[in-house]
């Protein structure tokens, strides 16, 4: 499946780090940056959880709820945020379905060999639930300040 700019964000319910359930469709009327990620404690991921812990505030002010979400369990966002003081919360989608409706599970190639994982991706929903941009293949580094810059400067 593939998303594209200007449609309605794919709507779905996951179990969050903090023991609720998380509906998209719940947080219309606040802009929503979703980031999907390939696994919790590892050193790009871990780099990208702390830049969007370190410019939380500034989401915040800017009426932008971050999302984190891998195909990790609850017990392991629960030590992933304690360890790195994450203040936002991370839903698992273990069964890769909401992955899959957003087109970032894809097959992957690592040091020669092929594994279904996720495609470290970012999308920004606005608060009509649309999707406002996307950022397909993301690169760690600067990418918390452009997804940022985006938001403060369109949303």
């Amino acid at each position: 499946m593939s998303i594209e700019q200007g449609q309605l964000a794919p709507d779905f319910q996951l179990p969050a780090s903090d023991g609720s359930m998380v509906k998209l469709s719940d947080l219309r009327g606040k802009n929503v940056v979703l980031y999907f990620y390939p696994k919790d404690m590892t050193p790009g991921c871990t780099t990208e959880a702390c830049d969007f812990r370190d410019h939380h505030q500034n989401f915040t002010d800017v009426d932008a709820v971050i999302l984190g979400v891998s195909p990790d369990p609850i017990e392991r966002h629960e030590k992933f945020i304690e360890k790195h003081g994450l203040p936002f919360l991370l839903l698992a989608d273990e069964d890769h379905e909401v992955a899959e409706k957003y087109g970032v599970w894809k097959l992957k190639k690592n040091f020669g060999k092929e594994y279904m994982g996720i495609e470290r991706s970012t999308f920004i929903i606005n608060k009509e639930g649309k999707i406002a941009k996307l950022w397909l293949k993301v690169k760690v580094k600067g990418h918390v300040e452009e997804t940022l810059q985006f938001v403060e400067e369109n949303l």
